[in-house]
């Protein structure tokens, strides 16, 4: 019986326009949908018209007339009553009545055959007392057993409805038309006729429709619906935007490169509806539980019946027993309990920048014990700004030593590399050309420039070739520059020194781990001093320092063997052995790299207190998972015997008051899931 719920998120079809049409596969069909074949509104206009219809039941009932004392009496009036029942029978019952069949049809019984064999007994037996059978009809404990049922499952779908909106809103960020650029001229066209390659332009305070990169114009472009990045960010010529993200006052001009079902936008969509229907543990369990809940009550319902009827062959009486039973343990709140907390966490954890691919170890965060992070760009900027340049060899000036660097790295994405070529464009240097450019991991770069071959490297590549590395000038501060060597034909020619800075959240999300019993390790493949200067100012568990990211995932290993369990935070660029291995691996500022693949979470900003808020998140999602299931399972506990009629004479539950009772327990659950949004 899983009663999650997805609200009605079409998947973009190729041009990435969200139409009807194109369902998604991947999300399951709702089961309460499903089940009823009938969306929310359909509940509540099916509860109103039978509510009207009550009325006249309650009037010609005659329980309801003795107890408040009035007689109302015509010719026929059994079978007006019999009549007005049959309409509310059959029109309120449906969407009980198909549900059930289809429950036996998958031999999967569970809510709607409680229901619809709760709502038949009681038609079928009542109608048997107005054609002569002995006994009393409960047409009006039939009537509001039904409005009940329907106002219970209007609500519930609302509440689920609400868990889903959140995807809908991501949906709803794009524009629906667009000004291209046709041949010096702008048209506007539909979305779903935007194409890679068109030149769009971008008003002052418009959505921007896709994935795409800055020709002309600048302007602040605020990203926070996608990334959760409050401040508006500058862009510029060459700069990348992300569809969905609001132009501030500038006129922009982008050229397209991510539509539809490439988008970024797209991508978190997919992610959070197969995060949001896939399944947990957790679920699991509650599905487990609620089908063993049905099997249950179907069996005590039974027994109820022969108890009562074997006991004093009041057939109406242990009737009345057994159709109660049935009604009060119908394990609704159960049905909701995890899959509307799930459905929530999952995306309001994205709508905070926090991308959950796998629940499963989005719920293992909750017993983290240690985390590992790779220090560029998680706890420090990841901006390296070139320090000094030092020349080993008088053959080259400090600008020949950066040329060579900067057209080396001109290929490469690296944090270093970025660093060079930000100092050679400051200076206003020619950028060389170079060939045969080749990654040494862990190492650094080569390739040749101007027919030599040149290789930018740290330390590790003399230990690596056995060779004695370069005595380092007294002035470069090691504990907090990074050395990278310039080697031209096998001769070290120059030193560039770059610096990172730490990010100013990085000392309170050690410290906020720390007070969560959390230990935090630093891992670099940069030199000890470096390590030991960054994880005493940040007040670290302690550091591994100069590791290759092929020895990254034997770091996590280790500690895995250790007994702790472990997270690793990297950026995914060499990381992905160890993300893999780790039982949590975050990946952080993937941006729109949204397929850092082997991640289980990934942060869109690169702010460590996020990790902090995950696993904080984490431990609160599986709390309310807890409360919800204690309280639906709980209920049903004291419910069935009240139902069954252990308290009999004293106390009797009639199936009315059941119905409320199992109502009320499905909104508190819901109700519940709702309060999660309060602990991100």
């Amino acid at each position: 019986m899983e009663h999650h719920h997805h609200g009605h998120v079409h998947s973009p079809d190729e041009h990435g326009n969200h139409s009807p049409e194109t369902k998604n596969k991947q999300a399951a069909p709702p089961a309460i949908d499903a089940h009823a074949g009938h969306h929310t509104s359909d509940f509540l206009k099916r509860f109103w018209i039978c509510l009207i219809l009550t009325v006249p039941v309650l009037l010609l009932s005659e329980m309801i007339q003795h107890w408040f004392g009035f007689h109302l009496e015509f010719q026929g009036d059994k079978f007006v009553l019999l009549g007005i029942s049959l309409i509310l029978f059959i029109y309120g019952g449906k969407p009980f009545l198909i549900g059930m069949s289809r429950e036996i049809k998958q031999a999967n019984p569970g809510m709607m055959t409680l229901i619809g064999i709760a709502i038949l007994v009681a038609f079928i037996y009542s109608a048997s007392v107005i054609f002569g059978l002995k006994g009393m009809d409960f047409f009006w404990e039939l009537a509001t057993l039904i409005d009940i049922m329907l106002l219970g499952h209007y609500f519930e779908m609302r509440s689920q409805h609400a868990a889903s909106r959140a995807l809908e809103t991501l949906v709803e960020l794009l524009p629906s038309d667009v000004h291209v650029e046709r041949k010096g001229i702008v048209v506007d066209i539909s979305l779903k006729e935007l194409r890679n390659g068109d030149v769009i332009l971008i008003k002052p305070g418009e959505k921007i429709p896709a994935d795409g990169a800055i020709i002309s114009g600048h302007s602040m472009v605020n990203e926070s619906m996608l990334t959760g990045e409050s401040i508006p960010v500058h862009k510029q010529s060459d700069d990348k935007v992300i569809g969905g993200s609001i132009n501030g006052e500038g006129s922009i001009k982008v050229l397209v490169t991510g539509t539809g079902e490439e988008s970024y936008l797209n991508k978190v969509i997919n992610m959070v509806e197969g995060a949001q229907s896939a399944k947990s543990r957790t679920q699991n369990l509650a599905n487990k539980v609620a089908k063993w809940l049905t099997y249950i009550s179907l069996s005590i319902g039974i027994i109820t019946f022969l108890f009562w009827f074997s006991k004093d062959g009041d057939l109406a009486f242990a009737l009345e027993r057994m159709v109660t039973v049935m009604v009060t343990s119908c394990p609704h709140a159960l049905g909701v309990a995890i899959p509307l907390v799930v459905a929530i966490s999952t995306s309001q954890a994205a709508i905070n920048g926090l991308l959950i691919r796998n629940r499963t170890a989005f719920e293992t965060s909750r017993k983290l014990s240690l985390i590992i992070f790779d220090k560029t760009g998680t706890l420090t900027e990841g901006s390296h700004r070139i320090q000094r340049i030092v020349v080993l060899d008088n053959n080259y000036s400090e600008n020949d030593i950066l040329q060579y660097a900067a057209a080396l790295q001109q290929d490469s994405e690296h944090y270093i590399a970025k660093g060079v070529k930000k100092s050679l464009e400051l200076k206003k240097l020619e950028l060389w050309s170079s060939a045969e450019f080749e990654y040494l991991p862990g190492i650094g770069v080569k390739g040749k420039v101007k027919g030599r071959q040149v290789i930018a490297a740290g330390p590790n590549y003399f230990r690596k070739e056995n060779m004695p590395v370069p005595e380092i000038p007294a002035e470069i501060n090691q504990a907090s520059e990074t050395v990278n060597f310039l080697i031209v034909d096998g001769k070290a020619a120059g030193i560039i020194t770059l610096s990172d800075t730490i990010r100013p959240s990085s000392k309170a999300a050690i410290e906020d781990l720390k007070s969560m019993g959390i230990k935090s390790y630093l891992l670099t493949g940069d030199n000890e001093h470096v390590a030991k200067s960054v994880a005493d100012t940040l007040g670290m568990d302690g550091f591994l320092a100069n590791v290759l990211p092929d020895q990254k995932q034997q770091k996590v290993l280790e500690f895995q063997q250790k007994g702790e369990i472990v997270a690793m935070t990297g950026d995914g660029v060499n990381d992905a052995p160890a993300l893999a291995q780790a039982d949590v691996g975050i990946a952080v500022g993937s941006g729109t790299d949204v397929a850092a693949e082997t991640a289980d979470i990934l942060l869109v900003n690169s702010d460590p207190q996020d990790i902090v808020n995950i696993i904080r998140f984490g431990r609160a999602t599986y709390k309310k998972m807890i409360q919800n299931l204690i309280w639906a399972v709980g209920y049903n506990v004291i419910a069935i015997p009240l139902a069954a009629g252990v308290l009999y004479p004293n106390f009797l539950l009639s199936p009315a008051t059941g119905a409320v009772l199992m109502s009320i327990s499905t909104i508190i659950v819901a109700v519940n899931a709702q309060l999660l949004k309060r602990s991100l």
